[in-house]
């Protein structure tokens, strides 16, 4: 992204931008809200562009520099306080090996103590190096915390990915104990399958630096709240996650694959996007049967099986931070 461009998203009507202050790399992202000052107006009509050097309102001309803070405020009266009394306000920023994360609390824990041991765990990805082939958004009619649940377990494989089911096992891998900040595991293949694909047969070389127990594994990771990272071979593939409203998500998925390998004429990337797009397809299928069987009154939760530790996991961690909002609104 060139200097002075944004793109943003939005969480239930709240939305925010990204800015580029300089030409650097991922470490000059500044994130603030979109809405101006005086009246709260969203300043970006659209959901990416660019700033030729300032941002300026378009309601009543307040100006802001490509840092957030205010430059001008056109009729202002003399009483005015200080400009840098009225920045836009900011957003907390961090990175991961290429993954911006955004934190929309007024004093956030440290992203490095959310991931604890995730950027060692997962350090021979470099991820960081990887280059987006494909992305694709999904309108799915669900909310965001169903999907979750799905992404976190394979017992339902068997009967809705017979494609995914013939080359990994269901009931392999390990889980890691969930953490306070993300819940995950690994998958083994089976049948000689080398990778997630149509017929699970490796068209591109490893990611350099992974081992050979790396190499025989895909790992699935949900980092709190709303990113799926799915670690695998020869690729990386991501789902975000944004809530639209209580039985609406939007899910964008993105495919990220070696520079090396993406200039050969050799290259190939399209087995690994529609085998995902099938099964994406499958799991936003179920996703929306579960939320419309939700909305029953004859509805009751039932207890999750021993092989859903994940999912449970997910659970009372929603219901903790539920718990933790309610007390600091007493407080």
């Amino acid at each position: 992204m060139k200097p002075g461009g944004y793109n943003g998203n939005s969480e239930y009507g709240q939305r925010r931008k990204r800015c580029r202050k300089f030409s650097a790399p991922c470490r000059a992202v500044e994130w603030h809200w979109k809405s101006g000052r005086i009246r709260g107006t969203r300043i970006c009509a659209s959901s990416e562009g660019h700033f030729a050097g300032r941002i300026q309102c378009g309601y009543h001309g307040w100006t802001y520099g490509l840092d957030g803070n205010l430059i001008g405020a056109p009729h202002a009266h003399d009483g005015f306080c200080r400009e840098e009394d009225f920045p836009l306000n900011r957003v907390h920023a961090d990175v991961w090996d290429g993954h911006i994360f955004i934190n929309l609390s007024r004093d956030p824990d440290s992203l490095a103590n959310q991931l604890e041991d995730l950027p060692q765990k997962f350090r021979n990805w470099q991820m960081a190096k990887l280059r987006s082939y494909r992305q694709i958004e999904y309108g799915v009619k669900a909310n965001w915390k169903l999907i979750m649940l799905n992404y976190n377990e394979c017992l339902h494989c068997p009967i809705l990915h017979p494609a995914l089911s013939a080359i990994t096992d269901y009931l392999s891998g390990d889980n890691d104990r969930p953490h306070r900040g993300y819940i995950g595991g690994s998958m083994e293949f089976q049948g000689g399958a080398k990778n997630m694909s149509k017929d699970g047969r490796l068209r591109r070389e490893y990611l350099p630096g992974l081992n050979t127990e790396e190499r025989s594994k895909v790992y699935y990771y949900a980092i709190f709240p709303n990113l799926l990272l799915s670690l695998h071979p020869d690729y990386m593939m991501t789902h975000t996650l944004w809530p639209r409203a209580v039985d609406r998500t939007d899910v964008i998925c993105e495919w990220h694959f070696h520079p090396d390998e993406m200039v050969k004429s050799t290259f190939v990337a399209d087995d690994a996007v529609e085998f995902w797009d099938i099964t994406n397809r499958e799991d936003w299928a179920i996703s929306e049967l579960s939320q419309a069987g939700i909305r029953s009154r004859a509805y009751r939760p039932g207890p999750y099986s021993r092989c859903e530790s994940l999912p449970q996991a997910f659970d009372q961690m929603v219901l903790d931070r539920e718990k933790q909002e309610r007390k600091k609104q007493i407080t």
